[in-house]
């Protein structure tokens, strides 16, 4: 039986460029789905997954984020005056949801070096990793994707990753697990591959922006060559310490809205829209309106 899993690395240093000229200002984390920014959503699955230390990773222009979960006490005393009891508590949940901590990655190294700048804080224990830019679904009354992991690595040690299955002709752009299907849905690792061409993929199974990940793996990354870039690369480590350690893969039964660019942003915000009991009649009934 391995540690239980009690903490939480969020990357959220990248630039966003793909988000130009408005993430030149506001991070990409920080960007609204409906009337929450990306990384709250981030950060509550963490939590409801039974995380209760949190450390954020980020960079110059980020402090945005510091401030979202920061107590404003002048706002909370005028929205207290005026009576708005509802906006006090759900700001006071929000700052009172975990521990949360930062550091900062002064330069972008890749997602490998952005996790060691985390190995002082996580200590000798397995931790998640959630993507600060990737909202993660599961269908209602499914445990959060996160919990998924830390349960397969709680019992059975090493690490896991969340998996979905990509189009043959995306699975270019991820990191590609292949490997023996010993449960339904659950797959030990045989061979992990950063952005494969189609005919070397050993599968179509991209990870999929979330990890629970063995204390292990920080050696491994310091004894990681740069990759593709220049940037260190957290498959790269994984794949070598897989030698040594369990790699289990899970495909869940959920969605992934990756926020890092245009058009996924825009279906994010209606998918979370129209499941809104405020808006989500209106907004069915325009969008039927504007397609019709």
């Amino acid at each position: 039986m391995t540690a239980k899993v009690r903490k939480a690395v969020i990357p959220a240093a990248g630039f966003g460029t793909r988000f130009l000229p408005i993430s030149k200002a506001v991070p990409k984390e920080m960007l609204p789905i409906v009337d929450k920014p990306v990384i709250q959503y981030v950060v509550e699955e963490a939590v409801e997954s039974g995380i209760t230390d949190i450390l954020i990773v980020i960079s110059r222009s980020k402090r945005a984020i510091e401030e979202h979960f920061h107590p404003i006490h002048e706002l909370e005393a005028e929205l207290e005056m005026k009576g708005r009891v509802e906006e006090v508590e759900m700001l006071r949940k929000l700052q009172g949801m975990a521990r949360i901590h930062y550091v900062w990655q002064p330069r972008m190294g890749g997602l490998g070096d952005a996790i060691l700048h985390a190995r002082d804080h996580v200590g000798n224990e397995p931790f998640a990793v959630l993507l600060g830019d990737t909202v993660v679904t599961t269908r209602e009354g499914s445990r959060p994707v996160t919990r998924q992991l830390a349960d397969i690595v709680e019992n059975h040690g090493g690490s896991a990753v969340a998996l979905q299955e990509v189009p043959v002709e995306k699975v270019s752009r991820y990191g590609i697990l292949g490997g023996e299907e010993i449960a339904p849905g659950l797959i030990r690792a045989s061979q992990f591959v950063e952005k494969p061409k189609p005919e070397a993929a050993p599968s179509r199974l991209a990870v999929s922006a979330r990890y629970v990940l063995s204390p292990r793996i920080f050696d491994v990354l310091q004894s990681t060559p740069k990759g593709r870039g220049g940037e260190l690369q957290l498959t790269d480590a994984m794949a070598s310490l897989m030698k040594t350690e369990v790699l289990h893969g899970l495909r869940y039964d959920g969605q992934r809205h990756d926020i890092g660019n245009k058009l996924d942003f825009i279906r994010a915000n209606l998918h979370f829209g129209l499941q809104r009991e405020d808006i989500g009649k209106a907004l069915r009934d325009y969008l039927k309106e504007l397609v019709g």
